[in-house]
């Protein structure tokens, strides 16, 4: 038997996240299921087939009704807390280790350009996009932020902290701040380390000109394997949406499916 495309653990997952279906008091074309609409937006997110070209044969209605799905749940906030509710269950389960996080960065072509790009330094001034990332001691992803590939890793280095969000799920207060961060030599700035100081989170940043950045390979290896993990999902290897929000929902998507491997004991 084939495997779902949509596992039962994820559909419970989401599926109280999903706003309601809009009325259609004149009738029309019979909605497509959102299990059957979110089969299409992650079968593109795996395999990076163009919208348009869906096989009708899935069942999930054209490319563009996935794609206006997809675009509609950016809007209703439906990535975003899907992440986060993945993140209370890993925490519930004990399954998010806070004494270490790591902070890097990966720039990729965005071959279409759109808002949010830049010229990318190291692919010949090309437009790209920089995916900026941090993650627990395990390599599970706590929050992501993009910008254009020009942008310098330490200047979106404060947002990124305060992008992970308070994570629920046990007794007392939700938590968000790990106990120590490690980052290489391009955030070795002094507003960087005072970021840190300032949220009460000691730092390890390798410094420039002084020490080498493989000696914090043991414990960055993680966040490194989580970029792998994110470019296994074909449709983010490249940017092809020109629309910043579609690309933003599909990267929230992946950190949330890679959050599910977690919380089902898969790393």
């Amino acid at each position: 038997m084939a495997k779902p495309l949509i596992p039962d653990e994820l559909w419970l997952v989401i599926e109280p996240l999903l706003p309601p279906e809009r009325p259609k008091p004149k009738g029309g074309r019979p909605v497509v299921p959102p299990r059957a609409a979110l089969s299409g937006i992650l079968f593109v997110l795996r395999s990076s087939i163009p919208w348009e070209m869906l096989p009708r044969e899935m069942d999930c209605g054209s490319g563009v009704t996935c794609w206006r799905r997809l675009r509609d749940w950016q809007e209703a906030g439906v990535w975003d807390r899907l992440h986060r509710e993945l993140l209370r269950r890993l925490r519930q389960a004990d399954r998010i280790d806070w004494t270490r996080a790591c902070v890097d960065s990966a720039s990729i072509a965005a071959k279409r350009g759109g808002a949010g790009t830049g010229p990318n330094p190291t692919d010949r001034g090309k437009a790209g996009i920089k995916r900026h990332l941090v993650t627990d001691r395990r390599g599970t992803p706590l929050a992501f932020l993009l910008s254009g590939a020009n942008t310098h890793d330490s200047k979106p280095f404060e947002d990124l902290l305060d992008a992970v969000q308070p994570v629920a799920g046990k007794p007392g207060r939700p938590r968000r701040r790990p106990d120590k961060l490690h980052a290489d030599k391009a955030y070795d700035h002094r507003r960087c380390r005072r970021a840190c100081l300032r949220r009460g989170i000691k730092h390890r940043i390798a410094r420039r000109g002084i020490e080498s950045s493989q000696r914090l390979g043991k414990h960055r290896w993680v966040i490194e394997r989580t970029f792998a993990w994110i470019n296994r999902f074909r449709r983010l290897a490249m940017r092809y949406e020109r629309r910043l929000d579609i690309h933003h929902a599909l990267t929230a998507l992946a950190c949330s499916l890679i959050c599910l491997n977690a919380l089902q004991g898969r790393f």
